[in-house]
């Protein structure tokens, strides 16, 4: 897990073959800002050697959030630091707690597998009947049962999953349910859970992770926690929760100022953000991000584990009855 203090970018040109060659790249560091730009013009001479002799690599890096980098470490303001256990705000303005090692999993209620099936058997539809109608010369027919194939797979879909969610006792017990049954097959685990405003927040205490591993990827699995989450842990080398409200459910309504907020920002936007922090911070006082439920499993406490379960409690407000937000 990276997640840089300074950030700086490089611009290097060079002529090949009667064109100009523009590369730009990202560099960062924690000691300063001439690190970083040094670290910039490092990437930016190797990416533009590699383009030259036929790579085909992008010319630029884009300014982009958590959720869009590819990479390019994490691009946030460093709040805190607590050991290896980093408290950034992101591109919407709420905090994040990220750590490299103590396993959280998101899980949205309604999360099934069944999406991707619903997919494939659209693809192969739409497919047949494009096909079929195309060879008869009735293309814009065939666009039209493709479009009324994807309509009535997806009311299909959506009343299989009603039905299934209803016979499991809700979509918060048919998630709650899936950690339980992992739980039972792990008894040597210990399993913290908590409600969030969309779905649950699992947090692992018997031991340390890997992102990258087959058992923390087994655990996503096994839990169906949300896709793009399990995505940026691998890219990040990190596990992360967000500790404090979403700006819009505590009556922030206008995005983090200025736009867009990703970090670094020039010098004189700093005095408009800093206006935006506060008000969203006098906001969130009197709403929590999560509510602690259960612990499941006999496995021991690591150290280091709760550690960062106290301070992730205490920011996200779980042990209090704070409405969630």
């Amino acid at each position: 897990m990276i997640v840089p203090r300074y950030w700086a970018e490089g611009r290097l040109q060079e002529r090949k073959d009667k064109r100009q060659v523009t590369v730009r790249r990202w560099g960062w560091s924690d000691e300063g800002q001439e690190q970083a730009q040094a670290h910039a013009e490092s990437r930016a001479r190797d990416a533009l050697q590699r383009i030259l002799d036929g790579e085909p690599l992008k010319r630029r890096e884009r300014r982009v959030a958590y959720n869009g980098a590819d990479g390019v470490p994490i691009r946030e303001e460093i709040v805190s630091s607590h050991g290896d256990t980093v408290i950034t705000r992101n591109g919407y303005g709420a905090l994040c707690l990220n750590t490299p090692d103590v396993l959280f999993a998101d899980v949205d209620f309604g999360a099934t597998g069944l999406a991707c099936s619903t997919l494939a058997y659209f693809a192969v539809a739409s497919a047949a009947a494009a096909t079929l109608f195309a060879t008869r010369n009735r293309f814009m027919v065939g666009i039209a049962a493709a479009l009324a194939s994807l309509v009535l797979v997806t009311l299909a879909w959506k009343l299989i999953q009603r039905l299934k969610t209803g016979a499991a006792g809700g979509a918060e017990a048919e998630a709650r349910s899936r950690v339980a049954k992992f739980a039972r097959s792990h008894p040597d685990w210990r399993i913290r859970i908590y409600r969030t405003p969309a779905g649950l927040r699992v947090l692992v205490l018997h031991r340390l992770f890997d992102p990258n591993s087959r058992e923390t990827a087994e655990f996503f699995h096994a839990l169906r926690s949300d896709p793009i989450y399990i995505r940026m842990c691998v890219k990040q080398h990190c596990f992360r929760a967000r500790v404090s409200p979403k700006p819009w459910r505590v009556g922030i309504g206008d995005h983090v100022k200025p736009r867009p907020g990703i970090w670094p920002l020039p010098p004189e936007k700093l005095a408009r953000r800093q206006q935006w922090v506060a008000a969203y911070e006098a906001a969130s006082r009197g709403y929590a991000s999560c509510r602690y439920l259960e612990t499941l499993g006999n496995g021991p406490e690591d150290p280091a584990a709760v550690k960062v379960r106290v301070l992730h409690d205490e920011l996200s407000g779980a042990l209090g009855s704070l409405p969630l937000a």
